[in-house]
């Protein structure tokens, strides 16, 4: 099949359901791929920071995003993080076993491809090795760990000269680097995605493709909105800027857990367990995110937005 490029629009960073055992909830997978799907969103990042990446086994992360493409049948792309460390050979070695699980791309975790403190130069030579051992279209994430390695633009628009790249995740929470970001990759194939909230409406005003934050995990609906409107329903878009700006503040605290909570109190059937973290959540956090959660009612209300719904699988 041929891999789907990526589309402007919302990819939520996938979290990734657990039983009490702290197991894979498979069937719980399944439900929030659904809703996502019925959410709206242009695509799904599996197996990233959200999706507890480093608390999965190989085999786990290769089973998550079959699982994933299996659920989504094609009906958007899906891509997952393919770099974990070591020598280039075995980044390549597993992007091709990704690639067999069918993902439409495999994400470069931008960290792993050269040691904190080593240059630009070392970073593009040891990507260029990747990209000689496999064929796989990739994408590429600026994740906080192991360290938090943010990528030039003049960095960026030599990956997207490569031809082989098709999708970032941005992460400097900078409107002059992300502005600079989008300019390097202009024309090109490589989709520029925002991983922050705050600086979502003007990014998509100087020509970011999207979103690809954690709030799209609670209310990705109202970031395909912004996605859609921004350039037509100004007035709109500011006031839910505003007011995504400080809801993320909530969303953030206890994270991942708190998503999974939250979409458990609008009846998605996935328990608030992390293998990360373990958190405790006390009678104010349940009822900031309830209040959280009926505030994005209103806002769905105002938008004339229809919520996804949360049945099982």
């Amino acid at each position: 099949m041929t891999p789907q490029n990526p589309t402007r629009g919302v990819w939520p960073v996938m979290l990734t359901p657990f039983t009490d055992s702290k197991e894979v909830d498979w069937q719980g997978l399944d439900t929030l791929t659904e809703w996502y799907l019925a959410s709206g969103v242009q695509g799904l990042f599996a197996v990233c920071l959200s999706s507890e990446m480093y608390d999965l086994s190989e085999d786990e992360r290769l089973a998550v995003a079959r699982h994933v493409v299996a659920r989504v049948g094609g009906r958007i792309p899906v891509y997952a993080s393919g770099t974990f460390g070591g020598p280039a050979a075995d980044h390549a070695e597993f992007a091709n076993r990704l690639v067999d699980t069918g993902v439409d791309g495999v994400v470069v975790i931008a960290a792993q491809m050269a040691e904190e403190g080593e240059s630009e130069d070392v970073w593009k030579d040891n990507v260029s090795r990747l990209l000689e051992g496999t064929d796989a279209d990739l994408g590429i994430y600026e994740c906080p760990r192991p360290y938090h390695r943010l990528l030039q633009p003049g960095t960026l628009d030599w990956c997207a000269s490569a031809g082989r790249f098709k999708f970032i995740k941005e992460t400097s929470r900078s409107l002059p680097t992300i502005a600079a970001k989008i300019e390097a990759v202009k024309g090109s194939a490589l989709r520029f995605y925002n991983a922050n909230t705050a600086t979502l409406l003007p990014s998509l005003e100087a020509g970011g493709d999207g979103f690809c934050g954690i709030s799209a995990n609670v209310y990705p609906d109202l970031h395909v909105w912004m996605c859609e409107h921004f350039s037509v329903k100004a007035e709109d878009s500011r006031a839910l800027q505003r007011f995504l700006t400080v809801a993320e503040k909530a969303v953030g605290h206890n994270y991942p857990a708190s998503s999974k909570l939250y979409l458990q109190r609008r009846g998605l059937p996935i328990l608030p367990i992390c293998r990360s973290s373990t958190f405790d959540f006390h009678e104010v956090d349940l009822i900031a995110i309830d209040d959280l959660g009926g505030i994005v009612d209103e806002w769905r209300s105002r938008l004339g937005i229809t919520a996804a719904a949360t049945r099982a699988a």
